[in-house]
């Protein structure tokens, strides 16, 4: 199988029939799957996917509301296809796309190709502004220049894309993970609609949560494999200004001063304490690492149930 499509849903009901149609006319030349992923829907989304599906799809089927995350993360675990294409089910992204992306890809040599929207069909103020500004920050901090990471059409190379080790709300920072793996990326410029049904899920509120993750994946990037490097640091200069400061006071104290309730003295014990914890929560940040790398493969999400329609390339475990 070339191309499997990965597709999370959340109350989105009405575009599930023009979404089949679309992808199918588009991807009428290859071969491909489709895997919807349902993310707690609270509407019939579900059983549109099941009255308008044909072989070719699949669904999973979440047991509550984890998040676009945990849903890509899903898909791809469950895709077949030596290509992946992660795609929002609201018909905003266009599917005709697809095709110049794996063109693209195999043209050039790529591991990702990310989608760069073009005329955005949204709100100034509470998406395209934020949008903007988040896009140079995490550009600017990371390295990696991407002008879009809010679009979720993409397409990777299949291992790329298993291993990208997705939670939390990490989908924004795909081309970072992706990076971090050695990956080749580009980005194109690619189509956006104006949205026909629902409602949008975006709310400004989510910024502060990019801004949490953008500090995460500044860490994973930086520290991933050395976070004692980090907290080591820290701490070792801590420790060396608050022994300096203490010094200092006792020398104050041999002379016959009087340094008890002195803000310097409290400051080179605070220094001298956050130190030490520093460098204890680099080793422990160390065996945590260790730990990580050497358990079990985990999932962030809980499936509720598996559904293959036909035959097609059926598959039941990722």
């Amino acid at each position: 199988m070339k191309l499997s499509v990965v597709v999370p849903l959340y109350n989105e009901e009405e575009s599930i029939e023009p979404f089949f149609e679309k992808v199918r006319n588009a991807l009428k030349d290859i071969d491909y799957e489709i895997i919807m992923v349902d993310d707690g829907s609270r509407d019939d989304t579900v059983k549109m996917v099941e009255q308008h599906a044909d072989e070719r799809t699949k669904l999973i089927r979440f047991k509550r509301n984890f998040g676009q995350t945990p849903a890509l993360a899903a898909g791809i675990d469950y895709a077949e296809g030596d290509y992946i294409v992660t795609i929002d089910g609201d018909l905003q992204n266009d599917p005709d796309d697809i095709p110049a992306m794996i063109e693209k890809l195999e043209r050039e040599g790529l591991d990702v190709v990310a989608g760069r929207r073009v005329k955005r069909q949204d709100g100034f103020i509470l998406r395209k502004l934020p949008s903007s500004i988040a896009n140079k920050l995490i550009a600017r901090l990371t390295g990696v220049y991407i002008h879009d990471y809010g679009c979720t059409l993409k397409l990777f190379k299949k291992d790329i894309a298993k291993n990208l080790d997705l939670y939390g709300e990490m989908h924004r920072f795909i081309p970072v993970l992706a990076v971090l793996q050695g990956a080749k990326i580009d980005e194109m410029d690619v189509r956006h609609h104006s949205r026909k049904y629902g409602e949008s899920k975006y709310t400004i509120a989510r910024t502060t949560k990019v801004i949490s993750d953008l500090m995460l994946v500044l860490f994973l990037k930086k520290y991933s494999q050395r976070p004692m490097h980090l907290f080591g640091t820290l701490g070792f200069f801590g420790l060396f200004f608050g022994m300096i400061i203490n010094i200092y006071m006792v020398i104050l104290k041999i002379f016959g001063q009087n340094i008890w309730g002195r803000p310097l003295l409290l400051l080179g014990v605070v220094l001298t304490l956050g130190g030490i914890q520093l460098i204890s929560s680099g080793f422990i940040a160390e065996q945590v690492l260790r730990t990580y790398f050497e358990s079990q493969d985990k999932k962030p999400y809980s499936v509720k149930e598996i559904k293959a329609f036909g035959d097609f390339r059926r598959s039941d475990a990722p």
